[in-house]
């Protein structure tokens, strides 16, 4: 396929703008971690509490010389990945179903509304309760966090997807699987992407306030441990890992939307 001068032009432009933010979001990235490690060197604070990040690297590769870094890591990243795939997945089914079936739309939305408000950690104690104390509860608590969001940002796309095609589809005596198939499911992906991506950062927000309550091991274990010890480094440490990591799943989603657009 051949493509003109002025369309080339555009793409170079394009690609060009692409690296542009990417070396100014690099640059935010060095400037920030080398003013951090500055004010740690001339005593603009206090590194005991706000540490730095030779000191956040440190405690990184004095738990990888303890051999618990990974187990850290893969447990609390299990979690997390279940629980988005689970939240997404059921929270998706839960929005197709009340798409279908207006009425009961109708009948749950101020229950939605009152089960997106509910502070989640308010559920952890029943939780441990019905489920013990273990893997199982903090899984939960993520899907809990991520579900209503997910149901409600994906039943808003599939509402508002061209309502004028519906309309005409059920004109020329479509049913309501071929309305879905062909108008209602491809208009309402942006929104599935844009709930995957609300989804992951509240499904480390689910894991994390789990790990809080009943974990022995994961980073959220490790941050209250080091909280509770005064060892702040392993906290700052521990937080990095987490951004790390949900920059990385983040960027896993992002990809399968290309993916999509394509």
């Amino acid at each position: 396929m051949s493509y003109s001068k002025e369309h080339l032009a555009y793409l170079k432009a394009i690609r060009r703008h692409d690296r542009a933010v990417r070396l100014v979001q690099a640059l935010v990235l060095f400037l920030f971690l080398g003013l951090w490690e500055l004010g740690a060197r001339l005593g603009w604070f206090d590194v005991f509490i706000l540490s730095c990040p030779s000191r956040v690297l440190a405690a990184i590769g004095r738990l990888w010389g303890e051999g618990s870094l990974l187990t850290h890591v893969s447990v609390t990243l299990y979690e997390t990945v279940m629980g988005f795939l689970l939240g997404t997945a059921l929270g998706i089914i839960l929005a197709v179903i009340l798409w279908w079936l207006p009425f009961a739309n109708e009948v749950m939305d101020p229950y939605l509304v009152v089960l997106n408000a509910l502070p989640k950690i308010a559920l952890g104690p029943v939780l441990i309760v019905w489920i013990g104390a273990g893997m199982g509860s903090i899984i939960v608590m993520a899907v809990l966090v991520s579900l209503v969001v997910t149901t409600v940002t994906v039943l808003s796309g599939f509402t508002a997807a061209a309502r004028e095609k519906q309309f005409l589809m059920r004109t020329l005596g479509a049913s309501k699987g071929q309305t879905f198939m062909k108008v209602v499911l491809p208009a309402g992906i942006p929104h599935m992407m844009s709930a995957l991506k609300i989804s992951v950062g509240m499904s480390w927000v689910g894991v994390i306030v789990g790990e809080y309550l009943v974990s022995k091991s994961g980073l959220g274990y490790l941050i209250v441990y080091g909280g509770q010890v005064f060892k702040l480094d392993l906290v700052m440490a521990s937080v990095v890992i987490l951004c790390l990591l949900a920059a990385l799943m983040y960027g896993g989603v992002a990809l399968l939307e290309k993916q999509f657009r394509k």
